[in-house]
């Protein structure tokens, strides 16, 4: 999100028309609304991007002939074209109801030099050829009313509707602000020129920046939700629209993972679903979240190890002497530090979304094994259950915390290796207990800061996020915030436009 033409304009790319069937248009997974208060804030950062604009038009040579009285004809030319300065004074933007975003950017000065050649032949056949610097001081607005469409699968702008519209338009010759007969004979006609040069190499520049940041932030925004072999598809659902008060686009939110394909029902999309009080919104329905769960399963990534101190703590979390004589039987003596925990998942842990949270049911295993010193570990127990876990979710200081809310346990199988006097149920009761109090905790405590890790990793911790909201509906997900202008990004894209 950098800079005027980027958010504004959602993602652009080159104008090459998309197509969608009917049926595409409820195959929505995912949502994003950026409403006009968003919009005024990456405002701001007009200055910027108008001067990297100016800064990388390629200017071409002016050339002209003109007959004067007593002179003949006079042959001029004006080569090395360069921006020297420029200073904006206000920008604004504005959303015109399914029709364009107006850009409007007052009162630019800007200033380019050069180097001009003229040469005469008189009456008697005299030529003489002069070349001397020139410097150009302008005062323009530049007005853009783009029209969003799609292109190749992606949110595209046609800014072909770019004006600029001169104040002012003066010619020095070597520095010297003073009107002389040379300056009159060559501004009167060289303006003209000069004027259709600027508009349409400044607004063809504006069109190149535009496709460049639309590669730059889409790119970013697939990458961010993409980790390893798993990836989400952000290409269009349907033809992105413009309301007075946003903007939205509607993307599919298939899974790529390998030659898997996940095909999505209708989507339970509705504008009325987003308001309009925050700047961003993302849409999410739980199809995506089940088929990221599916490929993260299928990537064999839901696989978690416990030991050493961890287990102690679990283990311990009572000091009863039924309890430790349970804990004896287990450890048989051992050291926690000989043991180890590990913990799957046997099936796609399926994924539902409600207003109460997010409700995940997966069957769970559960293995313990000890180490004796020169044998192979022994698995002393083995179990599988049935757990299904509600989560809320909050963004605060840059990090992910999940609230375990409610958990259900249900036993499916239970195998145990251990020599015991009594009968297993105490055993069992035991270990349900520390599944629940201390097992699912611990698996949270690691999810927490692994997804943290994974979103900051993409640059998420780089953002300025304003009063983050995660708000859970029956089968869809809602996350809205504001933000700070994101400076990061118009750095790192000025630095590649460089």
């Amino acid at each position: 999100m950098a800079g005027l033409f980027v958010v504004p304009l959602a993602l652009i790319s080159t104008a090459v028309a998309c197509t969608f069937e009917e049926s595409s248009l409820n195959l929505t997974g995912i949502v994003c609304r950026m409403t006009k208060p968003a919009a005024l804030v990456l405002n701001q950062q007009t200055a910027q991007v108008i001067q990297a604009a100016f800064r990388h038009a390629t200017y071409p040579d002016i050339s002209g002939e003109k007959s004067m009285t007593f002179l003949g004809k006079v042959a001029y030319g004006l080569t090395n074209i360069q921006i020297n300065d420029l200073s904006i004074e206000n920008s604004e933007v504005d959303f015109k109801e399914d029709d364009a975003i107006d850009i409007a950017i007052q009162n630019v000065t800007a200033s380019f030099k050069g180097t001009l050649s003229y040469g005469y032949s008189g009456a008697w056949f005299v030529k003489l050829t002069h070349s001397i610097d020139f410097e150009i001081e302008s005062s323009l607005d530049l007005q853009i009313n783009a029209k969003l469409t799609c292109a190749k699968g992606r949110v595209a702008a046609d800014t072909s509707d770019c004006y600029l519209t001169f104040y002012k338009l003066t010619l020095h010759l070597q520095g010297d602000k003073q009107p002389g007969w040379l300056k009159q004979l060559f501004t009167d006609f060289i303006s003209f020129t000069l004027k259709l040069v600027l508009k349409g190499q400044v607004c063809k520049e504006i069109n190149s920046l535009a496709q460049l940041l639309a590669d730059f932030i889409q790119d970013r925004a697939a990458n961010f939700l993409q980790d390893g072999a798993i990836g989400v598809d952000i290409s269009l659902a349907s033809f992105p629209v413009i309301k007075a008060n946003y903007m939205e686009s509607h993307h599919k939110g298939l899974l790529l993972y390998k030659n898997y394909s996940v095909v999505f029902n209708d989507s339970m999309f509705a504008p009325s679903l987003l308001s309009e009080s925050k700047m961003l919104y993302f849409w999410f329905s739980d199809q995506v979240l089940n088929s990221l769960a599916m490929a993260a399963f299928l990537d064999e990534r839901l696989v978690l190890t416990i030991t050493g101190e961890e287990l102690r703590e679990m283990f311990e979390m009572e000091d009863t002497e039924a309890h430790q004589g349970i804990v004896q039987e287990i450890f048989q003596g051992t050291s926690y530090n000989d043991s180890l925990a590990k913990v799957w998942s046997l099936t796609p842990p399926q994924i539902t979304l409600q207003p109460e949270g997010t409700i995940v049911k997966s069957s769970v295993a559960v293995e313990l094994s000890i180490f004796s010193q020169g044998a192979e570990p022994t698995g002393v127990l083995y179990f599988e259950k049935e757990v299904t876990v509600t989560i809320q979710s909050a963004y605060v200081e840059k990090k992910l915390v999940l609230h375990l809310a409610d958990s259900v346990i249900e036993p499916k199988v239970f195998k145990c290796a251990l020599e015991r006097a009594g009968d297993d149920r105490s055993l069992r009761h035991f270990l349900q207990k520390i599944i629940s109090v201390a097992g699912i905790p611990e698996v949270i405590s690691r999810i927490e800061p692994a997804l943290t890790s994974l979103m900051n990793s993409k640059g998420l911790n780089l953002f300025e996020i304003k009063n983050p909201e995660i708000i859970t509906k029956e089968g869809y997900l809602i996350i809205q915030l504001d933000f700070g202008f994101p400076h990061h990004l118009l750095v790192d894209f000025l630095k590649k436009t460089l």
